[in-house]
């Protein structure tokens, strides 16, 4: 890109690529060519030479006056982002917080399905990318292990909690028993490049080494508190909220909805199983429902890939203008060892690689359908991929920086969550087993608040208990209706990842505030559609921020 509709975009770009040409893994995730054979380095000199291009970019940022109301909030969302992630390093807290749902080990390998494998360069990358998994893998180890040692003799040091570490073992022993091996074989079935197949092997080996490093040096001095505590929590929730918020307010407010999700799905109960004692009850009934159940990999796929395109059909030309460009939205199998929940992937910069929902089997080839409805309205259309391509689009409007790198959990996830709300303003859950799994996802977002900020700040349980994750598994369960497996990897999910469980629901509300403000403001003026299109155009950005801007929108 040569041109640029002022300096601020200009450095936006220029920061961008230089952000990537630091990560071969984030280049193949924007599309950019050229690094598609390197992993990144994982290392703390190699987190500092990204930390020393935010400070240089934010100097320079922050000379430049905007020429306009598109350059003023492309200039202050640039700013708020640097700063937060910046925050993040300078207090460690990136180096010493990963966990089961995102981790080196985990986002490695995850990599290798957003390559391409159709030329003989394509598997060339492959190959050579698999041979250095071994060092990215130890890139990482070098930061654990300096951040454990940071402290020594001074009680634990700067460790992750034991039960991240577990998980993750967990992970790196699934990805060496064979989790590189059959990547392999789904892209070269026929092992027409034994490289890869060789290499493939290679990766597995080093993810059996880190898995027993893991295991019998760093767990051992790992952190045996789950619990954040009420500094750490506040840091991250405002990194992935944009929101100053009031944790203890939040909290009573989270008890509340979940307490009003609950009331409406005991309404409904009695037409899918009268006489049930308990809502656990009814998802026992509804996960044997055989008309809910689907049966093997490939019909969940096709079966999720045309909801998705009967959602856009729907949703086209009413409640949103939909580009041609981006009516497509992927549906995969995701790949071994990642977490229960499903999850969405944006489509490269230039969007010659569609956006991705990714569905976990978690080794199951049966998937039942009551509750996945509304969670892939969330996931593709209207929720992430609307979203999220939108912005890959609006290149006149936003900074290569707000396309690629502004997001922010509150303002994308409370989009997602709006998303399902708004289908069930639709009618789509007309059926109550239907209904009941958009509600059981409404009260898992709810529960989420109570368990995720009651674990890490120490507030009493609905027993008068402190939270912990007994408690917070059997709330998922009893008022959520997850099975035991997904409530597990929930509060592992919660414990490991403090603050961004909230951010839904919390994002959710600013999302119905701001429409239901603008409808109060506007009167007859208000037209639905606009707002959506205006909302979604202006981009990524901080919750505070995104309220502020929604309340000057004059309805165009």
């Amino acid at each position: 890109m040569t041109n640029h509709r002022s300096p601020i975009f200009e450095l936006s770009d220029t920061y961008i690529t230089q952000s990537a040409a630091l990560s071969p893994m984030g280049s193949t995730y924007l599309g950019i060519p050229g690094q598609d054979h390197l992993l990144d380095d994982f290392s703390i000199a190699g987190a500092a030479k990204n930390a020393d291009l935010v400070r240089a970019t934010l100097v320079k940022l922050k000379a430049l006056t905007p020429i306009d109301e598109i350059d003023r909030i492309s200039k202050a969302v640039m700013i708020e982002r640097l700063e937060s992630g910046l925050e993040l390093h300078d207090s460690q807290e990136s180096h010493i917080l990963w966990n089961v749902l995102t981790s080196p080990p985990s986002n490695i390998r995850q990599i290798f399905e957003m390559m391409a494998h159709k030329s003989d360069a394509d598997f060339k990358n492959i190959a050579a990318r698999l041979n250095a998994v071994e060092a990215a893998h130890k890139s990482w180890i070098s930061t654990i292990s300096e951040m454990a040692m940071q402290e020594k003799g001074k009680g634990i040091g700067k460790t992750t909690p034991q039960r991240q570490v577990r998980g993750v073992i967990a992970q790196l022993n699934g990805y060496a028993n064979g989790g590189y091996s059959n990547f392999a074989k789904s892209v070269d079935p026929e092992s027409r490049y034994p490289d890869v197949h060789a290499a493939a092997k290679n990766a597995e080996a080093s993810a059996a080494a880190t898995a027993k490093y893991l295991e019998r040096d760093y767990l051992p001095i790992a952190n045996p508190n789950d619990a954040f505590g009420a500094d750490r929590y506040a840091k991250w929730a405002r990194y992935f909220t944009g929101a100053k918020l009031d944790l203890k307010a939040t909290y009573d407010w989270g008890v509340a909805n979940l307490a009003e999700i609950n009331k409406r799905m005991w309404e409904i109960a009695p037409l899918i199983k009268p006489g049930a004692k308990t809502l656990r009850e009814v998802a026992d009934y509804l996960d044997h429902d055989p008309k809910y159940i689907i049966k093997g990999k490939d019909a969940i796929i096709k079966k999720l890939k045309d909801f998705t395109e009967a959602a856009v059909k729907q949703m086209d030309g009413t409640h949103f203008t939909i580009d041609d460009r981006i009516k497509f939205c992927d549906a995969r199998i995701a790949p071994e060892g990642s977490a229960s929940a499903p999850y969405y992937q944006s489509p490269s910069e230039d969007l010659s690689r569609p956006g991705t929902t990714w569905l976990p089997a978690l080794g199951k080839d049966e998937f039942n359908w009551w509750h996945l409805a509304s969670t892939w309205y969330h996931e593709a259309v209207p929720g992430h991929h609307l979203q999220c391509a939108t912005v890959a689009l609006e290149q006149a409007r936003l900074s290569r920086f707000q396309r690629t790198e502004a997001w922010c959990s509150g303002y994308g996830e409370g989009w997602a969550l709006y998303a399902e709300r708004f289908m069930n303003e639709l009618g789509a859950f007309d059926e109550p087993g239907i209904e009941m799994g958009y509600l059981s996802a409404q009260a898992l977002r709810a529960a989420r608040i109570v368990v995720d900020i009651g674990m890490h700040l120490g507030y009493q349980d609905f027993d008068g208990n402190v939270w912990n994750a007994q408690s917070g598994k059997a709330l998922l369960s009893n008022q959520a209706l997850l099975d035991d497996a997904h409530s597990t990897s929930e509060i592992d999910r919660y414990l490991g990842w403090p603050g961004q469980a909230i951010s839904y629901k919390v994002g959710e509300r600013v999302w119905m505030k701001t429409r239901e403000d603008a409808k109060a403001r506007l009167g007859t003026n208000f037209d639905l559609k606009k707002y959506h299109s205006y909302a979604l155009a202006m981009g990524p950005m901080g919750l505070d921020p995104f309220e502020a801007e929604m309340a000057n929108w004059d309805g165009k």
